[in-house]
């Protein structure tokens, strides 16, 4: 608590309109979202390099950030730091009644813990309180989940390839037309990477993190691809892709040997 009281006392003096700091006394909730989302990935990259390290550090700069969103609206008379503490505290508390409240109860359902939130809020959909603002897969997923709770979900997951499949079909007959049609192309690839995601929830798996694994292999490959031309006194610009496509299958056999290796 001490420690959270001295963090307090310095954003406190951060944000003071005369002897604060420059850029922190001139921040709004809008200005400092961007810095937001930029703390929370370099916490999700401390942990993917298991940095602990630097993730105690990236922890520190998004607990500044929650901190500083509290301060602002402590000054606009809305909530405090220890609202917020509060409100998350009820919140856990009343999302695992099996725990706190009654002890010796069954478990409720998460679903139903948070429909009882929604209606408690009286909100018309059971979508209203997806954030807009979320990326768009993981956006997707939840999307899928929610619905899926209420029974709108296939049971297996043989249709749920069928639709990416048929999605891959429609794709490819919008391409083909002559001449092709960029809003009917967008909508339809939309609708392959929403069957995607879905594949994606019913494997098990996090669409977001999926993608940026795949995205961390790709890099990894490329920059080696890069790497084994230049061994040869090549530039990326003076060969050919059949070229730079054979070191990349070179790349990923040699991987698929040394994985059998370790093996």
């Amino acid at each position: 608590m001490q420690s959270i009281q001295q963090l307090l006392t310095i954003i406190k003096r951060l944000r003071d309109p005369i002897n604060g700091c420059e850029w922190d006394r001139v921040q709004t909730f809008e200005s400092i979202k961007a810095c937001t989302l930029e703390e929370t990935y370099e916490v999700l990259d401390a942990i993917d390099q298991k940095n602990f390290m630097e993730l105690k550090s990236e922890l520190g700069d998004l607990l500044f950030q929650i901190i500083f969103y509290a301060e602002m609206a402590d000054e606009q008379k809305k909530f405090n730091f220890d609202d917020v503490c509060k409100t998350l505290a009820e919140k856990l508390t009343s999302r695992h009644p099996h725990i706190f409240t009654h002890p010796n109860t069954a478990k409720v359902p998460w679903e139903a813990i948070k429909q009882q939130e929604r209606d408690q809020k009286q909100q018309f959909s059971i979508l209203d309180d997806i954030p807009h603002s979320l990326p768009a897969l993981m956006r997707a997923e939840k999307i899928q989940k929610r619905c899926a709770a209420v029974g709108f979900d296939w049971d297996t997951l043989g249709p749920v390839i069928d639709k990416v499949k048929e999605e891959i079909d429609e794709v490819i007959a919008e391409v083909e037309q002559q001449p092709p049609v960029t809003e009917k192309v967008e909508e339809e690839v939309g609708d392959l990477l929403f069957a995607v995601v879905n594949l994606t929830r019913h494997l098990g798996l996090k669409s977001e993190l999926t993608l940026h694994k795949a995205n961390q292999k790709f890099e990894r490959r490329f920059r080696q691809v890069e790497d084994k031309l230049k061994a040869k006194g090549y530039q990326l610009s003076d060969v050919s892709l059949e070229e730079m496509e054979q070191a990349w299958q070179d790349i990923k056999l040699q991987e698929q040997q040394n994985s059998n290796i370790r093996k």
